[in-house]
């Protein structure tokens, strides 16, 4: 049924943007308020992004729960949660939206707690579920100003409402807080890395694959359709430009330091939603000066990074949930060598590694181009902070990009290649069909995004086209299906198939002149400094190979070191060292535990009010009345 559902959503999407908007009004919800639905061009692609990933997810999960014993809370909450991101992305009134938005968040609740007995699953829960309903409180707030300048919750009625300069300051302010902690932007991502891991890996693909698009979903119909282009102010698109920067990097930096497999991939949602933001605080920026064409390339570059990251990291979280399906473990320190037992599995992995390593001819290297294009064609804008804001963003999304090839190549290295570094790796085996299956689909899809891209994103077209009112799809493809020309052919253009074919060309000559005809390979013993006995230990493992960039990156990670010598009974004689690490996230140091501490000092002295009667609770409510009309009378 999930993948009938995938299906529909990538029909409905594609046929969405395609056509003109369609709308529904359903005799249900509220007495005075029906709940209304609408499909445009916006919601039709995030109907493709969800669609596009679920149907590769459903089958794979065929094979990834079989034999699991407790599908009841599954068989209940995943459908819940898939049809609470189809709602919301539908949605067409402020009401219908938090309803699907609240099964979305309270569905996952129960879905990251799926195994329930262990502790950490139970904290990582409890954090997820606060940081949820305090997203969500944020966004009721923001729709809360819309109504009071509109008198309704339709978003038609909303759209047309005229807003003052502070109410509409107000409304973003609120709706990129909710939804950018839903998104796990930097320093509102506290939860993420706890939540995501913990997770059935099915789950956990759709969570970081969807779920936080549809926070960027809610983002764009609230900010950029709503409130509307018009009334951006020219800060919005640099605190949401400062947001991306920030989360790109320190998303990929704390990535490189992880052991854990799963943990290592959550870290690394937090970069792309920051790639993401990047490309639509430059739309943001560049429609406020009045460059409606060059907004529209950022606004589609993040869109097409959202699709690419929904495939991606969607595979990255089933090729990591195959090898704990089969290893029965995350910790790459215990992992190696798994290409000789899970070649599928691998080759898979390895298509994921390099699309988010945005390498040529795959996806995300196109979505990052376009990013880069956006930032390098913006011409100067007012003020010194915006002409040194918008190249500092690109310079930091090429860091971003470096950090991430560096972080794959570790990943793939530690886990794939070299030999088994614990007996139940070393018995490891392949997957079954259904599980390979639902990988080999994201796979595709990543390369033939990634070579046509130029067939794809004029689909992508009715979204600036409703939101900015300009075209770009004639840009796109000036010089045919070959080549895309952002913007304008002279300043730049790619062909992710003459790049494909010049690197199989070049490859192929390196591999005659390194192979030549009748030259066998010779082949020797393995040579470690004259050591006969090689064993697995000889190897790099996932936290030497990150030292180089922990040094580097001191300042940031502040790395907690220790390191313990046993000497048996003389002091020069040495038996074992033993080396730890543990770099810790400076959102949660810094920002949760001190609110966590406040409020529980804050409850600890309001305790006693929870002991009166009936008499104070009554006039606590007159007071908060009386506050309520003063404040807002």
């Amino acid at each position: 049924m999930l993948a009938i559902s995938g299906l529909s959503a990538m029909i409905g999407g594609i046929q969405g943007l395609l056509t003109e908007p369609t709308s529904l009004i359903l005799p249900l919800g509220l007495p005075w308020l029906p709940m209304h639905f609408r499909v445009d061009g916006l919601s039709a692609f995030f109907l493709l992004v969800i669609g596009t990933l679920l149907l590769p997810v459903a089958i794979y999960s065929q094979g990834y729960l079989k034999g699991e014993k407790r599908l009841g809370a599954l068989a209940v909450f995943l459908p819940l949660f898939v049809l609470g991101m189809l709602g919301v992305v539908i949605a067409d009134d402020a009401f219908t939206f938090m309803l699907f938005w609240e099964m979305m968040s309270v569905s996952s609740y129960f879905l990251v707690t799926f195994e329930h007995e262990r502790l950490e699953n139970r904290k990582a829960g409890f954090i997820y579920l606060l940081m949820a309903h305090l997203a969500g409180l944020l966004i009721l707030g923001g729709f809360a100003v819309l109504y009071a300048a509109s008198g309704s919750f339709e978003f038609s009625v909303m759209r047309a409402a005229h807003l003052f300069p502070f109410w509409a300051t107000a409304a973003f302010l609120l709706v990129a807080f909710g939804f950018g902690t839903k998104a796990g932007v930097v320093p509102m991502h506290g939860w993420l890395p706890d939540a995501h891991p913990v997770a059935p890996s099915n789950v956990s693909a759709l969570m970081s694959g969807i779920m936080l698009k549809v926070a960027v979903f809610g983002f764009l119909r609230v900010v950029w359709d709503l409130i509307g282009p018009g009334d951006f102010q020219w800060w919005w698109g640099a605190l949401v430009l400062t947001a991306g920067s920030a989360s790109a990097v320190s998303g990929v930096l704390f990535a490189l330091q992880q052991h854990d497999l799963k943990r290592l991939l959550a870290y690394h949602s937090i970069e792309n939603i920051g790639i993401i933001l990047i490309g639509l605080g430059l739309g943001m920026l560049l429609a406020h000066f009045g460059h409606p064409l060059l907004a529209a390339l950022g606004l589609i570059a993040g869109l097409y990074h959202t699709i690419n990251h929904a495939l991606f990291k969607g595979l990255l979280f089933m090729g990591a949930g195959a090898v704990l399906h089969v290893t029965g473990t995350r910790d790459m320190e215990t992992m190696g060598g798994l290409i000789h037992r899970m070649p599928a599995t691998a080759l898979f992995f390895l298509v994921a590694c390099v699309s988010i390593s945005a390498l040529p001819p795959f996806n995300g290297f196109v979505s990052e181009w376009l990013t880069f294009q956006t930032a390098l064609m913006a011409p100067q804008l007012g003020g010194a902070l915006l002409t040194a804001i918008v190249p500092f963003s690109a310079a930091m999304l090429a860091l971003a990009g470096a950090l991430a090839a560096a972080c794959f190549v570790k990943v793939f290295g530690v886990v794939f290649l070299g030999h088994a570094r614990s007996e139940h790796v070393a018995g490891a085996h392949e997957v079954d069909g259904w599980m390979k299956l639902g990988m080999a689909i994201p796979a595709l899809l990543c390369l033939l995004l990634g070579l046509l891209p130029v067939m794809f994103i004029p689909l992508m077209d009715a979204i600036p086209a409703s939101l900015l009112h300009v075209s770009l799809g004639a840009h796109l493809y000036e010089h045919g299906w070959l080549w895309l020309t952002p913007v304008d052919a002279t300043h730049a253009s790619y062909s992710a198939p003459v790049a494909l074919a010049g690197m199989l060309g070049v490859g192929g000559l390196v591999y005659w002149w390194l192979h030549p005809k009748g030259c066998r390979i010779r082949r020797g013993a393995l040579w470690s400094c004259g050591n006969p006995h090689i064993h697995a230990r000889m190897q790099y493992n996932a936290t030497a190979f990150s030292q180089p960039l922990r040094r580097i990156f001191a300042g940031v990670l502040r790395p907690e070191e220790h390191i313990h010598v046993e000497r048996p009974a003389h002091k020069l004689l040495t038996r074992r060292v033993r080396y730890t690490v543990h770099v810790g996230d400076p959102a949660v140091r810094h920002l949760y535990q001190p609110l966590a501490r406040l409020t529980l000092g804050l409850a600890k002295r309001v305790r006693h009010e929870h002991q009166r009667g009936i008499h104070a609770y009554l006039a606590w409510t007159f007071a908060t009345i009386l506050f309520l009309l003063v404040a807002f009378a």
